[in-house]
């Protein structure tokens, strides 16, 4: 049995980061929305969002992804409590705002691919920006087909009137909804996170890496080399096998296409649990839990789906 004690010393600092981050974010887009700035932000998006017959809100949504995935999210939420949008338009518009998410990953990627991978940096980051744009397309074009048509010049048409009470009546009612919303966030997020904390804890996570490792058999047309970087990446983090793959560029065990294919194939085998791990409590606590799950599994999907068929391609012709 856990002491009770350590487990308020592993759970709460991180908890209490994730409720800052998540209550600043929701802050931010309820603010952003009575301001109106979110009309602004909307107009940014309009051809793509035009195109794919979306919602303005999930125009609004794209643009402020570039800068904060939180916030984004938080909009999409607010759009939907408030019916704005449907539960299938709020995962169509979480998938659509997977080429800013990327963007938002990017610095911190290139400062570890850069000295660690070397030569194969700049195709592995290349392929996986190509297959952000993918992802991004893929919805457009299945949005296009499947939602209907919104009236001609409706980009910000259903967005809320102009607030004209003042800033001190935009803040006072910003203040009042994000109570209300982190209410139910807080009271969401914190078991959820606990159970999470608590499988890591107990090993459940360890014993699902472990079990995909065993099975790295089937990965037998990769170099025998490149497993380990595969092994790493599942079982740690992106820069362990980063480091791994560089110690073996350095020292001319395998090729750059090699090394990069392995860590497509790591990038694919560790997301899914990963996502789980890290995603679910900060999207249950921003969206009901049920829906949370239906996102999740949704942009894994396509985000394995896309990864797969930039992966094949370099493979064939790189």
């Amino acid at each position: 049995m856990p002491d009770p004690i350590l487990l308020i010393q592993h759970i709460l600092p991180p908890l209490a980061r994730l409720l800052v981050f998540i209550s600043l974010g929701i802050l931010i887009g309820i603010l952003i929305e009575n301001l109106r700035w979110s009309t602004f932000m909307a107009r940014l998006a309009t051809p793509l969002v035009r195109i794919a017959h979306l919602q303005p809100v999930s125009g609004a949504s794209f643009a402020m992804a570039f800068f904060s995935g939180i916030t984004a999210n938080s909009m999409l939420a607010e759009a939907f409590a408030q019916k704005k949008i449907t539960r299938k338009e709020v995962i169509i518009s979480n998938l659509f705002n997977s080429l800013p998410i990327y963007f938002l990953h990017l610095p911190t990627m290139a400062m570890i691919a850069g000295p660690l991978l070397k030569q194969a940096a700049l195709p592995y980051i290349g392929l996986t920006f190509g297959s952000a744009c993918l992802r991004t397309c893929i919805m457009v074009l299945a949005c296009r087909f499947f939602l209907p048509p919104l009236p001609e010049g409706c980009v910000t048409c259903e967005l809320p009137p102009e607030n004209d009470s003042g800033i001190k009546g935009i803040l006072q009612a910003t203040w009042k909804r994000f109570l209300t919303r982190m209410k139910r966030i807080v009271i969401i997020t914190i078991p959820i996170y606990i159970l999470v904390y608590l499988g890591s804890d107990m090993g459940f996570f360890t014993w699902m890496e472990k079990a995909l490792s065993s099975h790295l058999h089937v990965l037998s047309w990769l170099p025998t080399e490149a497993l380990g970087v595969v092994v790493l990446q599942v079982s740690g983090e992106f820069s362990a096998g980063a480091a791994a793959a560089g110690a073996l560029l350095d020292n001319g065990l395998i090729t750059v296409k090699g090394i990069v294919l392995a860590l497509l194939v790591g990038n694919i085998l560790s997301s899914p649990m990963r996502a789980f791990r890290y995603q679910f409590p900060y999207y249950a606590g921003i969206f009901k839990p049920g829906l949370a799950m239906n996102i999740i599994i949704a942009s894994q999907t396509l985000r394995i789906g896309s990864l797969l068929i930039v992966g094949i391609g370099y493979a064939v012709v790189g």
